[in-house]
């Protein structure tokens, strides 16, 4: 079984090592409002059990989760039990998900109050990367709201490793990589508008998640072509990509996903 095990890789200068793809957790705690083609039934607790283990036993170990994922994080708490150190965990601040809508609060008093709850939700003390999870108007975010600042802040309480953006511009993911860790942005075969992002990334040595990677599900192309296939040759021969979030709970999909990205990484050129 080809796995990532020995493809691990560092996230800029944080000191975290992460797999080149990451499991992506919305599906866990929120079936709502999500732009899949296809419906989905959110996992039971064996179900989902059992897919972290297939994760992990894949060479898989950054997780990616957040309050607007509805009960993702409360449910990852107890289903992560004894195996914190095994897992580097990404969540957000910004976005709350309540009465299937959206509703974003970029405050430094709502971001603490959000840390808090996580934390508590994740049982654990430190949130590995903590991003701001924003509506678009990343600029505004980065510059008004405060909220970069108080990242800045748990992480020098020791409250989280390091702090990012996800964000959906160039100009917030360049000022978001400028001033912090890490941005998360979208790039695939569909949307390729965000190279900038990357290109600053490797050219200082920071952290870069992708997500949208398999453009959620959409990626299409002709016959005979492996979507996930040419959607990972894309992403990863770009030096600046970390790791690509994929979100699926169908464990064929996964296994499927972590071959093709190993062999992609291992092939020469």
């Amino acid at each position: 079984m080809k796995s990532l095990h020995d493809l691990h890789r560092p996230l800029g200068a944080t000191g975290l090592q992460v797999s080149p793809l990451g499991l992506g957790t919305v599906k866990l705690g929120r079936d709502q409002g999500v732009k899949y083609p296809q419906g989905f039934s959110i996992p039971d607790d064996f179900t989902a059990r059992q897919l972290l283990g297939l994760a992990r036993e894949l060479g898989i170990n950054l997780i990616d989760t957040a309050p607007a994922y509805g009960r993702s994080e409360e449910r990852l708490g107890p289903l992560l039990r004894g195996q914190r150190d095994d897992w580097v965990i990404v969540s957000k601040v910004g976005e709350e998900f309540e009465l299937g809508e959206s509703r974003f609060d970029f405050s430094p008093a709502h971001a603490r109050r959000s840390l808090e709850r996580s934390l508590r939700h994740l049982e654990t003390d430190r949130i590995d990367l903590l991003l701001v999870h924003s509506n678009g108007d990343d600029l505004a975010i980065l510059r008004d709201s405060g909220v970069y600042e108080t990242l800045a802040e748990f992480k020098r309480e020791g409250k989280i490793r390091a702090f990012g953006l996800s964000g959906k511009t160039v100009e917030g993911g360049l000022l978001a990589l400028e001033h912090g860790d890490c941005a998360m942005v979208t790039y695939n075969l569909a949307a390729r508008g965000e190279r900038p992002v990357l290109d600053y990334a490797a050219a200082h040595g920071k952290g870069l998640l992708v997500k949208k990677a398999l453009a959620s599900g959409h990626a299409c192309l002709g016959t005979g072509i492996d979507p996930v296939r040419a959607s990972f040759e894309l992403i990863f021969a770009h030096p600046g990509v970390t790791s690509a979030i994929v979100g699926t709970i169908d464990p064929l999909h996964l296994a499927h996903n972590v071959a093709v990205a190993a062999e992609t990484l291992r092939s020469p050129g």
